[in-house]
């Protein structure tokens, strides 16, 4: 078979073809440095099918292939599938951390210690409210003085309880506001559908839709932020993804199922931070209301053995309840008046307010000063917890960025790769078409 006289002009062709594709896609590369969730692209390069031509004097003979350029065969996406696994689990756990040592981080803050506005103080002033009125019995300013304390007392382990009480219902609204239908998992599982759909289309027809794929990665990345995710390829460039520990796929090649807050129990993530810390009863924040109402019992039970010397009933402190901090309160028939301080009746007899003063660093402090070391020490824990997951993602988002992101550095040496062997392709066009003008225009003309 005959070769062309035009056959390299083709072949240059190619070349600058597929190098300026090439050029193309570095373009992008770089346009896309910044691009949150872009990964870089590479265009790849295959020799095209060579010609086969006959080879040989006889005809017949041994045949070869002459080379014909080169071909763009794809637009590959710079992806490791294994890092992305490794990221989400992170992701789950930087999620469920954060979420917890926000939580109780807003817990530490509701108990205002130490402080001059908190509980610590408040019991404090009121062992010395009872020391003072010890050394005057019949002083009305130290007997009024007392009630006062009682009352700011009260008033204090309440406020405490109405905060805590409040920082798990701001915990449960979150977690709804992210769960209801409409809300950010719902969203972000529609945008999911949409984009697996625009994905199987072009994959079909045998397209690679990469900055769709990025977008879709962004998306499960922030999914996996929420709670545990659970990615499997379809084969068809769809995904189906399961969310918690449901193991029914939340979304599939028939589209988004909506999960019911109550299917998500576990899901781990910043929802199951907010499950764990809102949870009534069993929760963090309603195990911390629990424990200060046991404080505040302690207290109102110590105060009211020693008041009721008589064993006539006559308490200084009500608690009601489990929660007995949000219900702490003075008994009735307890004024500035009325208030008892000694057991035979005479005026200047101190000796129940000198034993209530005595109190003072007994198990009712102590219990207190128990319940602020556990909670320190939770939000300690949580907080280094955080710290330490936040390490783990940076360090595998690093990891990731190494292989998927876009260096400026590489992509300026490919550009100049690219540039060199755009002109290689371009000089040889203009060679074969100085030989071809030769061919054409100066044949058979004699003495040039």
């Amino acid at each position: 078979m005959s070769i062309s006289s035009f056959y390299g002009l083709q072949t240059s062709l190619r070349g600058l073809l597929a190098q300026q594709r090439a050029l193309d896609t570095t373009g992008h590369n770089i346009a896309n440095a910044s691009t949150k969730g872009y990964s870089r692209q590479q265009a790849v390069m295959a020799a095209s099918p060579g010609l086969a031509i006959a080879s040989g004097a006889v005809q017949g003979g041994a045949g070869a292939h002459i080379g014909s350029g080169v071909d763009i065969q794809a637009y590959r996406r710079v992806r490791d599938t294994f890092l992305d696994l490794q990221y989400r689990a992170q992701a789950t756990r930087l999620g469920q951390e954060a979420g917890r040592a926000e939580g109780l981080d807003r817990a530490e803050l509701a108990l205002a210690e130490p402080s001059d506005n908190g509980i610590n103080k408040q019991l404090s002033d009121f062992w010395d409210a009872w020391s003072n009125l010890s050394e005057a019995p019949p002083d009305q300013a130290a007997r009024e003085a007392l009630v006062e304390q009682a009352k700011t007392l009260a008033e204090a382990f309440a406020t405490v309880d109405q905060q805590l009480e409040l920082v798990g219902q701001q915990a449960r609204s979150e977690f709804d506001s992210l769960t209801q239908a409409g809300g950010e998992l719902e969203q972000i599982s529609n945008e999911i559908v949409a984009l697996n759909d625009t994905i199987r289309r072009f994959v079909t027809a045998g397209d690679a839709p990469n900055d769709l794929m990025d977008q879709r990665d962004l998306l499960l990345d922030r999914l996996s932020e929420l709670g545990q995710t659970s990615i499997t390829d379809n084969g068809d460039g769809s995904v189906s993804v399961t969310f918690g520990a449901t193991g029914t796929p939340m979304i599939d090649a028939t589209g988004f199922h909506f999960q019911a807050p109550a299917t998500l129990a576990n899901a781990g993530g910043r929802l199951g931070a907010l499950q764990t810390l809102s949870n009534v009863p069993g929760g963090e924040l309603d195990s911390y209301r629990l424990e200060l109402g046991q404080v505040a019992t302690s207290i109102a039970a110590a105060v009211n053995q020693v008041y009721d010397h008589a064993g006539d009933g006559t308490n200084f402190f009500t608690t009601t309840g489990p929660y007995a901090a949000g219900t702490m309160a003075l008994a009735a028939g307890v004024t500035a008046a009325t208030v008892r301080t000694g057991t035979t009746g005479e005026a200047d007899d101190n000796k129940l307010a000198l034993q209530i003063s005595e109190l003072r660093g007994d198990a009712p402090d102590g219990a207190y000063r128990a319940f602020i070391a556990r909670v320190g020490s939770e939000v300690r824990e949580a907080t280094r917890n955080e710290a330490n997951a936040q390490a783990l993602t940076d360090a595998v988002m690093d990891r990731r960025d190494s292989v998927a992101g876009v260096s400026l550095d590489e992509e300026m040496g490919s550009l100049v790769r690219f540039q060199r062997a755009y002109q290689a392709s371009a000089r040889a066009m203009s060679t074969m078409d100085e030989m071809l003008d030769v061919l054409i225009n100066r044949t058979g003309r004699v003495g040039l």
